[in-house]
């Protein structure tokens, strides 16, 4: 007797996996594949589906054809569709008992597990008011261009680009345009062999750390500064300095003795947005040169200087080679694209890349040649154009909001970014609790800080993923809040 799977066993995958018949066939495959729909069985009929799904018809009819051209089901006339004798089986393997953990495995718990960064619910979307920092808006991205630059990538000329094993080399169409036409905006001259393609700015600091510190290293980054910085030169096993930012930035006097390394963000300090002055930047690598300590210039937001051109890049200004800078497309694309760059003297790019070759080998050929393409068609300063107008409307619209509600700025910074830095008379922890129950998310501000100095005063919003329109009722309901 041939058994019939139940409408009822299939379950339509959420709208983030694709069209409705991605879905559906997503549904068939994964049944095939985990062994419960097995070769022989009948599946439900075109219309018990659609009804069961309350789709169309023709959407299951038109998924059920590609399914038995991929070979994953049969046709058989009138008879319906069944689970192809041909298709793909489950790989069976021995199901082991128990759940032993040696004992040695507890020696290294904790050594990268449990460390703090900026917290966000995973469905931030859903709120109406998210003032947090760092997502896309999908309501700015080119999703049509970025399109037709991926497909073009998929293309049989770009075959070889999209699949070969760069090894430790990377796309030569990509690190042609960085160094012809990003990084001379920030006024940096660069040859290919200063330069280094990453997997974000976080494996760029992470890479970098990796090549200059250990036990017996110190470093220092400032304080408030970007959580995922600290975790990463504290699991380095090199000591960790925090100094306090002022207005401007980091104090090139306030460095202490002996540090082989500094950490600046010195275009946008995060979290407060302080734009380090030219003079202190050239003080800056004055006792660089004079103490005898690197740069580590992570320059994340530049692109969003929209109220002033951005300063020249603390890179540009470097004439002795001290400086490494971390640049990454994350920020202005968008972040789940992971696709940053180091520029550094021909030394230091040489470990990183070997290190790259261990760990990763090089970021994702099909990601670089899109990205090459995007960047050499003009996309990306179109796009660029676009998010600097809207960014420069909404801080408008917050900074109004903000003076009427009477919340109080800690910082702003005075070129752009996408956010504010914020402090309030209470612990932001729970602040950003109660108004999570009323819909806003803001970022508190406790973990920019130095662990052993920490602060609750303070909190980030963010306005990158918060259209216009909605700012004021933000607002509005924060001040509630904090009254």
């Amino acid at each position: 007797m041939v058994h019939e799977i139940p409408s009822e066993a299939f379950v339509l995958p959420g709208a983030d996996r694709g069209s409705l018949q991605q879905r559906i066939r997503q549904m068939v495959t994964e049944g095939v594949l985990s062994g419960r729909f097995r070769p022989g069985e009948r599946m439900p009929s075109s219309r018990g589906l659609a009804e069961h799904l309350g789709i169309s018809r023709l959407t299951v009819t038109l998924s059920y054809a590609e399914l038995v051209a991929q070979d994953y089901l049969v046709a058989k006339g009138r008879s319906g569709y069944f689970v192809s004798d041909n298709a793909p089986r489950p790989q069976e393997m021995p199901v082991q008992g128990g759940r032993a953990e040696a004992a040695e495995f507890g020696r290294i718990k904790g050594l990268f597990s449990g460390r703090e960064g900026v917290a966000r619910p995973a469905d931030w979307e859903a709120y109406p008011f998210p003032f947090i920092y760092g997502q896309a808006d999908v309501s700015l991205f080119d999703h049509q261009n970025w399109r037709q630059c991926a497909v073009q990538a998929l293309g049989r000329r770009d075959f070889t680009a999209m699949t070969a094993d760069y090894y430790e080399g990377e796309d030569p169409l990509l690190i042609e345009y960085i160094l012809r036409h990003i990084l001379p905006r920030r006024g940096i001259a660069a040859r290919e062999d200063e330069v280094l393609l990453t997997m974000g700015a976080q494996n760029g600091l992470w890479l970098t750390a990796a090549c200059l510190l250990g036990p017996g290293r110190v470093a220092v980054m400032e304080n408030p500064g970007y959580p995922g910085l600290r975790n990463i030169l504290t699991t380095s096993g090199a000591e960790v300095r925090c100094i306090d930012v002022d207005a401007d930035g980091l104090a090139p006097d306030a460095i202490p003795q002996g540090v082989d390394l500094v950490v600046t963000t010195a275009s946008h300090q995060c979290p407060t947005n302080a734009t380090m002055p030219i003079d202190r930047r050239r003080a800056l690598l004055e006792a660089a040169g004079r103490e005898g300590f690197l740069i580590l210039e992570d320059d994340y937001e530049f692109e969003m200087s929209f109220l002033k051109p951005a300063s020249p890049a603390l890179k540009s200004l470097d004439a002795e080679g001290r400086v490494i800078y971390a640049g990454s497309f994350s920020k202005s694309v968008f972040p789940g694209m992971r696709l940053g760059y180091l520029v550094g003297p021909p030394s230091f790019i040489r470990e990183a890349r070997a290190l790259r070759l261990m760990s990763l080998r090089h970021p994702p050929g099909h990601i670089q040649r899109t990205m090459a393409y995007f960047l050499s068609l003009g996309h990306y300063d179109t796009l660029i154009h676009r998010m600097k107008a809207a960014f420069k409307r909404r801080r408008q619209v917050m900074e109004e909001a903000i003076s009427a509600h009477g919340l109080t700025v800690a910082g702003q910074g005075g070129f752009g970014g996408s956010s504010f830095w914020m402090r309030a008379g209470q612990d932001t922890e729970t602040l950003a609790t109660r108004l999570r129950a009323e819909g806003v998310l803001i970022e508190p501000g406790r973990t920019f800080f130095d662990p052993s100095r920490p602060d609750r005063q303070h909190y980030r919003l963010g306005y990158g993923s918060i259209p216009a329109a909605k700012i004021p009722e933000g607002i509005a309901r924060i001040a509630k809040a904090l009254a």
